[in-house]
């Protein structure tokens, strides 16, 4: 069970810095550099248009599909400023500052204060921040235009990504495109393990004016939790 916590946690960081005729489904890609250049312009695009952001806060929906137990359905908010970002969940925090981590357990009444990630020990994931829009182009993963459909009036594209490391944790990631707006609508993630990992966006606000502590650990908010400092 902390496995699969660690890992939603890890998708879902990944997130903030973050179907009419099939494309190219026969095609296969075996180097970063074969990876589709229709795809290539839609990533491209979109880290424009988010690069463009100052702030950004959104509200989302997490569905959780592990092996053999029934679909979990959770609702939760993300900001980010720039290195900064605070993640809410019901059961579960992660605020971070720009310097440390603080991973806030509400069942347990705990905080778990921790170093930032190594960038070096990241830069092939799509599991951080940093890398949401820019991971393809670091040449681990390849990845193609997979569909173009109308869903709910909206025209969507569909892009796949898989990574060349084959102990990859991840088989495959999808990612959903408002192709009108520019916008990411959701992605899921196909863990090896069979879990899968679904995060739709349901409502976005670019460029959110935040006070100027509320990226900072308030303790006094978290009366009774056990705080313990891991860094190193």
């Amino acid at each position: 069970m902390k496995y699969h916590m660690r890992k939603q946690i890890s998708f879902l960081v990944l997130i903030t810095f973050w179907g009419l005729t099939a494309t190219g489904q026969n095609t296969q890609y075996v180097k970063a550099s074969e990876s589709d250049p229709e795809a290539k312009t839609i990533l491209d695009k979109l880290r424009k248009k988010y690069d463009g952001y100052q702030s950004l806060e959104a509200a989302f929906k997490l569905e959780i599909e592990l092996p053999e137990k029934d679909k979990e359905v959770q609702k939760g908010k993300i900001a980010r400023q720039g290195a900064k970002y605070w993640l809410e969940l019901p059961a579960q925090s992660v605020l971070s500052d720009g310097k440390a981590l603080w991973m806030i357990l509400h069942g347990n009444k705990e905080v778990q204060i921790n170093d930032l990630p190594d960038p070096e020990e990241t830069a092939g994931s799509l599991l951080t921040p940093e890398s949401i829009f820019n991971f393809y182009q670091k040449g681990e993963f390849v990845y193609q235009l997979l569909n173009e459909y109308s869903k709910g009036g909206v025209v969507v594209q569909e892009v796949e990504f898989k990574p060349l490391d084959k102990n990859s944790e991840y088989a495959k990631l999808r990612m959903e495109v408002n192709k009108g707006k520019n916008e990411i609508m959701s992605v899921k993630a196909f863990a090896r393990d069979g879990s899968r990992y679904t995060f739709s966006i349901e409502q976005f606000t670019p460029n959110k004016s935040f006070a100027a502590n509320y990226f900072s650990f308030d303790k006094n908010k978290y009366q009774g939790y056990h705080v313990e400092d891991l860094r190193e």
